[in-house]
């Protein structure tokens, strides 16, 4: 006889999950009692529950596996939400392992931290309903045992997404029956799961839509990345002759130095990229869902249904011809439909490479190799870009930094960069980073890129890098500023809360145990971020940007603009 603990880390072993984030607190504790006696699994422990989710999220981005997030419930049902939430929407496989903090004969007595639901306390049932694909609350052994199978199952069947089970009262300390009824099977076979394709019809029809196109276009989404389906995107651009452009979640799922890369659409995307999508006579969209930011907010002249051909390939057939009117939907995984695609037909029309070569202009401005004081910010990204290469990850926060990035940062490789574009959350990039550096080991980079504002909220992470032993470097580009929030000033105090006080980051950061550089000569930022990449230690480097550089100013795209600027 076994703890329901003990199997469901036996059973966390056996699905091969090298990690757990996590923080210890609640029923959750008798969980963590059993994982130091597991062969193959680890607690990653940072400092709080929102950083343990974000590095679960980027642990499933990068990997395809899920990410698994465990916790006391009233702090994984908030603090833990922003992994969560992104997860959600960057379609992140993740499983959350949590508790209601149920106390029995306790919980109807003025309960305190109770999460059940029940009069006196609060559902986390009805916080993790809002986000999670599916959750469970089981009440036995056996019950707890197949949920959690289910969870990992669900957390990758389909579009991928967070699943959550709930650890109920006594339940994690009873015995799991030996023989029960119903039944619970080798968690492996339970977790089985098969990928989608296409139907016949459907991939005759696409072809035909390709093959008479005189100028098409892919625009590849998250769903590549989800699928790593990235030398099937590549086969296609061959086969038909396509131009490839990608959506924000879908940067670097083809490598934009490629002769047939054409850039990132989207309101703060390269213009040379939307332009592209607007001169397409048909467009194949491959995991993407088409949002607000992707489509220039609808802008009548970007994406045109009534004069081009979509075909449109997801995992969801809700939502192929979501937003758009589609011609032809491709329902099943991004890997399956592409394959077939290429494999069934082919064309040629002399139109893609040279409009594509035009269209990377966009990457270049005279800005990235200014060298005036403070640095601007394009200056602060072409230093980056000399020391990304195909084994560099580089995770972008939200705000002005990660628009710069998108436009000047030319990835070199596929799965060379990742950014907070789901729920768009701040304070992503540097757990997200030591998430990449654990996942990948010594044989990757990874350079994380946030404001000031985005680092302050988890940099935390920094001292997590430094106790689990990898070296990310963390870029702060710092305008001692909510910087695209005061940039919507129409004048100085107009919007409350936009500034804030000159911190020591570099001083932080040695408190820590890792390096802090701050850096105020453009000249001098490649070669520190070259010994930070050499480094064994975390580097913090404190670049100090132009504040006055306005990025809505310099990056909104026409189309964009044609409806408004309508702003995040």
């Amino acid at each position: 006889m076994t703890t329901t603990a003990a199997e469901l880390v036996d059973t966390l072993d056996s699905l091969g999950v090298e990690y757990v984030f996590g923080y210890p607190g609640g029923r959750v504790i008798e969980l963590l009692d059993h994982i130091p006696d597991a062969d193959g699994v680890e607690l990653v422990r940072p400092r709080d529950e929102r950083e343990a989710s974000v590095m679960a999220e980027m642990y499933g981005r990068l990997t395809g596996r899920p990410g698994v997030l465990t916790g006391q419930g009233p702090w994984i049902g908030s603090l833990g939400m922003i992994g969560q939430m992104e997860a959600r929407l960057a379609s992140s496989p993740m499983v959350v392992l949590t508790e209601a903090s149920e106390r029995g004969e306790y919980s109807t007595l003025a309960p305190y931290q109770q999460a059940r639901g029940d009069y006196g306390g609060f559902s986390l049932p009805d916080i993790l309903d809002g986000v999670s694909k599916e959750w469970w609350f089981p009440r036995t052994p056996t019950e707890t045992v197949r949920s959690t199978q289910l969870a990992f199952k669900h957390a990758v069947a389909g579009r991928p997404g967070p699943t959550a089970v709930i650890l109920d009262g006594d339940a994690i300390t009873d015995e799991v029956p030996t023989d029960p009824t119903p039944a619970t099977w080798d968690a492996r076979t339970q977790t089985r799961t098969w990928d989608a394709a296409p139907t016949a019809t459907d991939v005759v029809a696409a072809v035909e839509a390709l093959e008479a196109a005189e100028r098409p276009v892919v625009i590849a989404g998250n769903g590549v990345h989800a699928a790593q389906a990235y030398d099937e995107l590549a086969a296609v651009a061959d086969a038909y002759d396509c131009a490839v452009v990608t959506s924000y979640l879908g940067k670097s799922t083809y490598p934009e130095t490629d002769d047939r890369a054409a850039g990132v659409i989207g309101s703060f995307g390269h213009e040379g990229a939307n332009r592209v999508v607007s001169e397409a006579d048909t467009l194949f969209v491959v995991g993407c869902r088409l949002n607000p930011m992707d489509t220039n907010w609808q802008a009548p002249a970007f994406i045109r249904p009534d004069e081009q051909t979509i075909v449109h390939a997801d995992i969801d057939t809700r939502n192929a011809g979501w937003v758009y009117p589609a011609d032809v939907g491709l329902i099943g995984d991004a890997s399956e439909s592409l394959a077939a695609v290429a494999e069934a037909g082919e064309a040629s029309t002399g139109w893609a490479i040279e409009r594509a070569t035009a269209a990377r202009e966009w990457f270049e401005s005279p800005a990235c190799t200014d060298d005036s004081v403070p640095i601007a910010p394009q200056r602060a990204v072409a230093a980056i870009q000399s020391v990304v290469d195909e084994e560099t990850i580089v995770t972008a926060d939200s705000g002005n930094n990660r628009f710069w990035l998108l436009n000047y940062l030319q990835t070199p490789a596929v799965r060379t960069y990742f950014g907070s574009g789901g729920v768009g959350g701040m304070g992503w990039a540097t757990p997200a980073a030591v998430s990449a550096a654990l996942t990948t080991g010594e044989d990757t980079n990874v350079i994380a890129v946030a404001g000031d504002g985005g680092f302050s909220m988890t940099m935390n992470s920094v001292e997590t890098a430094v106790e689990y032993g990898v070296a990310p470097t963390v870029v702060i580009l710092n305008d001692t500023s909510l910087g695209m929030v005061r940039q919507m000033q129409h004048e100085d105090g107009d919007i409350a809360g936009v500034e804030f006080t000159d911190t020591d980051f570099p001083k932080i950061a040695e408190a820590f145990g890792a390096v802090g550089r701050r850096v105020t000569d453009p000249t001098a930022l490649e070669s520190v971020l070259e010994e930070a990449k050499a480094a064994d230690v975390p580097h913090v480097i404190d670049v100090r940007i132009d504040r006055e550089a306005e990025m809505a100013a310099t990056l909104s795209s026409s189309f964009y603009d044609s409806v408004g600027g309508l702003h995040e």
